[in-house]
């Protein structure tokens, strides 16, 4: 990694390295083991976030120790996304010490009050940035505490576990996240049930199912604009604005929530934005963590993704690469990737705590928004 840092066309400090519009840290260690992370830049200005905190997570001293993963993929702009990055944790920690243990009602209680600040920021800025009632995020979040994975997520990035079966050469891939995005069946049925008054709640749009014809998840953190109405309105841009006024949030920051006992056979996590996931199934992604060294495995996995969108559209791989930020985005989105993996031992209580490790994906491409 050191000899990556230093060759000439890539900067390196103590977070990560940059390479272009790539990002990474290709080697780190957090409570229960290694981890790895990339993130590669298409739109404008980069619009995921991520983060990894391993380290005490509660705000008192007393609390449980634990590592706290988190995506954040944001849409219309990057000011959500990086709210996110900046306090969804500080307010989860929050709610583990006023709660005095882990559980998932402690995330979701980050979420929906992460959202709350959000909301209140575009309040306040309604009149000289109304924009910002159109800018949202997916949240996905991770915390392995005391043997236990809890995972809470709102939108369509995801979580997928590679677990080891006895008697099979390979890792199988387990995904552990909900989607709410409007292509699947399901969450369209529960948008018509949860609006059974409005024919137009899910319309086709360009061959792609949208919600009112404006967005595909149901869930995020922010997009204001289909939340309360007081912001569908002037001064945010009209296409944006729908032609009747709604009583009733549109959108949810209600996350769907799981916890998963880990057991001795489960190897590694991987968690990625959707753009990972447009151009990879959950097994091919195990499969190339499963082969590959562990070290600048999820560089690995972004640039796999990236060979697979320049053949799609019948280019190579190398002109791919010298596409800039903006007009990248016509070949594939932002893409985040945290690959965590699990030390039964570690899991198990067995090693002292160490030094606590604290890094937020991007580097200078998330410091450029």
């Amino acid at each position: 990694m050191v000899k990556s840092c230093w060759k000439p066309s890539i900067e390196g400090d103590s977070r990560g390295c940059l390479d272009g519009l790539l990002w990474y840290k290709d080697i780190g260690q957090h409570v229960y083991g290694d981890f790895s992370m990339a993130v590669v830049q298409a739109n404008s200005l980069l619009e995921d976030q991520s983060q990894l905190e391993s380290e005490l997570l509660s705000s008192s001293s007393s609390g449980p120790y634990g590592t706290f993963i988190g995506v954040y993929d944001g849409h219309g702009g990057p000011e959500a996304s990086s709210f996110i990055n900046n306090n969804l944790f500080c307010n989860f920690k929050s709610f583990v010490s006023e709660n005095q243990e882990m559980s998932t009602n402690v995330l979701r209680k980050a979420f929906l009050a992460t959202e709350d600040k959000f909301l209140s920021l575009v309040r306040k800025q309604w009149l000289v940035k109304p924009q910002m009632a159109s800018v949202g995020s997916c949240c996905l979040t991770g915390v392995i505490c005391n043997g236990l994975l809890y995972i809470a997520n709102a939108g369509d990035s995801r979580v997928v576990l590679g677990r080891s079966v006895r008697g099979a050469k390979e890792v199988i891939a387990m995904q552990l996240s909900t989607e709410h995005n409007a292509s699947f069946d399901a969450v369209r049925d529960e948008l018509r049930s949860l609006h059974p008054n409005d024919p137009q709640i899910v319309v086709m749009k360009h061959k792609v199912w949208r919600v009112k014809g404006l967005i595909q998840i149901s869930r995020s953190i922010g997009d204001a604009y289909l939340k309360k109405a007081e912001f569908n309105e002037e001064p945010l841009l009209p296409k944006f604005r729908l032609h009747e006024p709604f009583r009733k949030p549109i959108l949810s920051a209600e996350p769907s929530l799981l916890v998963h006992k880990l057991h001795p056979d489960d190897q590694f996590l991987i968690f990625a934005s959707d753009g990972l996931w447009e151009h990879l199934s959950n097994q091919q992604a195990v499969r190339i963590v499963q082969t590959s060294p562990r070290n600048g495995i999820a560089r690995r996995l972004v640039k796999t993704a990236l060979k697979e969108a320049a053949q799609k559209r019948e280019m190579r791989y190398s002109d791919l690469n010298k596409i800039d930020r903006g007009v990248r985005r016509h070949f594939h989105d932002d893409i985040t990737v945290i690959v965590v993996f699990l030390d039964p031992h570690l899991i198990n209580g067995s090693s002292c705590y160490n030094s606590p490790m604290s890094i937020k994906g991007g580097g200078r491409l998330a410091s450029l928004c």
